[in-house]
């Protein structure tokens, strides 16, 4: 099977433009994706800010993680990256600055599909310079609660995610793929973010989510098997995908591609986050390698 592993990093070709709404604001959000030097990593410049604060997209520039993945340099914010960063990680794309004039990114549909839609609009610009990947040497894994990520050594990415609802629309459903820009944009771009019906009322009621809306989550049903959304689901087993796409948006955070086999159970943004601080304890369990032969 197809890895796709890169030799060189990328970049986007010029910039590329989303407007959307916050989720949690319900406020118009502009983003725009710019080219950036190699090596640069991927950052987000608040524009609403004084002095126009720069957060990496890093780790352990992770704070909140409650109902998505939140950055934080000083007392700049920027939340609700998940979704932008599966999609650059799953167009390989390397290095970009975005700017951005709110505290979240834009929720879009609730999936990746129109940050892959604008990306794929402007196109990568190979850089002059070897994509650093991440190896997993060695098995690590993380549990808490019954839950777990692990990391295996692995010839590419794959993922594997498992995740258990009492929902009978959801019950236990299980995915696994070699992730490559051909199998993110056919299989998990499109998967969009769910919940049920009163946790939506609820956080209406606290003033969280007051952006959100049939058209960009899968509202359950009260009877938990349907859902309101009037089109229906885009894949039978969208809850999996969309997990499998915030798991790639949240490895992300590694600062480099990863080269191994993610083994996820149950997994949520604070787990994903604690599993990468766990894997960077442990430096015996990786290594940073380049690739100076892409024939597979």
């Amino acid at each position: 099977m197809e890895t796709e592993l890169e030799q060189y990093q990328y970049t986007v070709r010029r910039p590329a433009h989303c407007t959307g709404t916050g989720l949690h604001s319900g406020k118009k959000v502009r983003l725009a994706i710019h080219p950036a030097p190699a090596d640069s990593g991927i950052s987000f410049v608040r524009t609403d800010l004084p002095r126009q604060p720069m957060i990496p997209a890093r780790f352990d520039q992770v704070g909140d993680t409650t109902l998505a993945t939140t950055l934080g340099e000083g007392h700049a914010r920027i939340a609700t990256v998940e979704h932008l960063m599966a999609a650059l990680s799953g167009l390989g794309i390397d290095n970009a600055r975005i700017t951005v004039d709110s505290p979240e990114i834009p929720i879009m549909d609730g999936s990746a599909w129109p940050f892959v839609e604008a990306l794929r609009k402007v196109g990568r610009s190979r850089q002059q310079v070897l994509r650093k990947y991440l190896r997993i040497t060695k098995p690590i894994e993380y549990t808490a609660n019954g839950k777990s990520v692990r990391a295996e050594p692995s010839r590419g990415f794959q993922i594997s995610c498992s995740i258990q609802f009492d929902a009978a629309l959801i019950q236990q459903q299980h995915y696994s793929s070699t992730i490559n820009r051909k199998t993110f944009i056919k299989d998990i771009a499109k998967a969009r973010t769910f919940g049920y019906v009163e946790q939506v009322e609820e956080l209406w009621k606290k003033g969280l989510a007051l952006g959100g809306s049939l058209d960009n989550v899968i509202a359950i049903h009260w009877n938990r098997r349907t859902i309101l959304n009037e089109g229906g689901l885009r894949y039978k087993d969208e809850f999996i995908r969309h997990k499998m796409l915030d798991i790639i948006g949240d490895a992300a955070l590694a600062g480099t591609p990863i080269i191994g086999h993610i083994i996820a159970d149950r997994s949520g943004h604070s787990l994903h986050r604690e599993f990468l601080q766990t894997l960077f304890a442990q430096p015996d369990c990786w290594e940073y390698v380049t690739l100076h032969d892409t024939t597979h």
